[in-house]
């Protein structure tokens, strides 16, 4: 067994033994230093927790311009046709008008050098065939009234002699009366006669007297019968003859109307050939003026998209690209899906730009250095390809703040936080160990001319 003994040896040791360097130095005390160290790192870690940190949804993207037309653009020729020469080179600042290339035509319908000539003299015999036309319409429309006062003159003149013809007949029908009743009378005498001569009372000449008196009669009906049928059948003629000459008329005005008619077709024609060739020639002038490629608008010439003299190049081809001079700025930012509902037009947004130093706290914008300031223009309605939405930031700078830098280029990169409301750092850590989005205090104002 082990003999222990109460007493300590250190005890004994510094009684026994003076040792004064051992006393003259300091006894460490390095435990209750990192203890305090550790009490008063815990309390200021839990009073960390209680400061407040801004929630924020970050994004990428890049420079771009505000409004379309200051957005990089090719420049597209309106024709087919063979670069003959180039005005301008690339980085080359031009103005809107400025001439950056000349074109040749390759069509084998405009190499006439004289084209425009030859269109002038195709329309003028065009319209000198349209006066000419115009002339024979007026000669038609004068046949016709012609034709129409011939009409009525003989139709009166045919109209009177059936009118008379109508009073021959009718004057022929009153003398056959008169003649049938002087042929009754004579009948009645002859019979008178006949029986006076046979009681002895007239003499046989005076009988033979009667009956050639009757005979006579008898002849006159007979000449008025046939006057009459000779007067009704120039009355049924004078009638055929006035619906022959409304037939002649109507036969001979016709004719004319159908040779108006094609007079009209072809004037109708003259003109739409005069209007395609007025066309061609207005095409034409407008053609000769595509021959040179000029700027849109005043701006950078980025790139040549085709190269060399005597290149061939379709139509609506691409042929340059073209940077706007003096864009409005914005930034695109591409942010989740998730997050698309926590934002609203108007959120601060702060940005960090490539090229740039900064250093970003997210959580505290106002320690942050190199960063600068924006607000939310434009979201997305719908998603991108990517199944992201897209921001459209515009300058904003905060109180203390830069201003955008001016040597911004667009298609540069981007990153960006949209700043929402303040939490305390401990709800953040939460949130974010548990993978739930930021909240807001309250819900979003609706949007004017956005409907729920």
């Amino acid at each position: 067994m082990l003999n222990l003994s109460n007493q300590r040896v250190d005890e004994a040791l510094f009684e026994n033994y003076p040792l004064r360097t051992l006393r003259t130095l300091k006894q460490p005390n390095n435990g209750h230093r990192l203890g305090r160290w550790m009490f008063f790192l815990l309390i200021f870690s839990i009073a960390v927790l209680f400061l407040p940190w801004q929630q924020n949804i970050n994004g990428e993207g890049t420079v771009t311009a505000l409004t379309p037309q200051d957005r990089p653009q090719t420049v597209q020729n309106a024709i087919p046709g063979r670069i003959e020469r180039w005005n301008v080179r690339e980085g080359q600042l031009v103005r809107k008008g400025d001439t950056l290339l000349v074109i040749s035509d390759i069509k084998d319908e405009y190499f006439d050098p004289n084209l425009q000539k030859r269109l002038d003299e195709q329309l003028n015999a065009k319209e000198g065939s349209l006066q000419a036309t115009d002339a024979k319409i007026q000669a038609l429309d004068g046949q016709l009234a012609a034709l129409e006062s011939g009409l009525r003159v003989k139709l009166q003149s045919a109209r009177n002699k059936v009118r008379q013809n109508e009073l021959k007949v009718a004057s022929d029908s009153a003398d056959l009366i008169a003649v049938q009743r002087n042929y009754r009378i004579a009948v009645d005498r002859l019979e008178r006669y006949e029986k006076g001569y046979r009681n002895g009372l007239f003499s046989l000449t005076d009988l033979e007297t009667r009956r050639l008196k009757l005979q006579e009669d008898v002849a006159k009906v007979v000449a008025q019968e046939n006057k009459l049928n000779v007067s009704r059948q120039e009355l049924i003629n004078a009638r055929l003859d006035l619906n022959a000459i409304r037939a002649d008329y109507q036969e001979k005005t016709a004719k004319t109307l159908s040779d108006r008619s094609s007079a009209l077709s072809y004037r109708a024609d003259a003109q739409g050939e005069i209007s395609k060739l007025r066309n061609k020639i207005t095409s034409v002038d407008v053609r000769q003026g595509l021959y040179v490629v000029r700027a849109p608008q005043s701006g950078y010439v980025v790139r040549s998209l085709k190269a060399g003299i005597g290149e061939t190049i379709k139509e609506g081809e691409s042929i340059v690209t073209l940077q706007p001079e003096n864009p409005q700025i914005a930034v695109d930012l591409a942010v989740r899906a998730m997050d698309v509902p926590l934002i609203q037009r108007g959120r601060t947004v702060r940005l960090e730009f490539d090229g740039w130093p900064a250093v970003q706290f997210s959580g505290w914008p106002l320690v942050a250095v190199g960063t600068f300031g924006g607000e939310v223009a434009v979201i997305d309605a719908v998603s991108s390809t990517n199944g992201t939405y897209r921001l459209l930031v515009t300058p904003k700078p905060a109180e203390g703040d830069q201003p955008w830098p001016k040597q911004l280029r667009v298609g540069s990169r981007v990153y960006g936080w949209v700043m929402l409301d303040n939490v305390p750092i401990w709800y953040e850590l939460w949130r974010q160990l548990n993978g739930f989005p930021p909240s807001l205090q309250q819900e979003p104002a609706e949007e004017k001319g956005v409907k729920k």
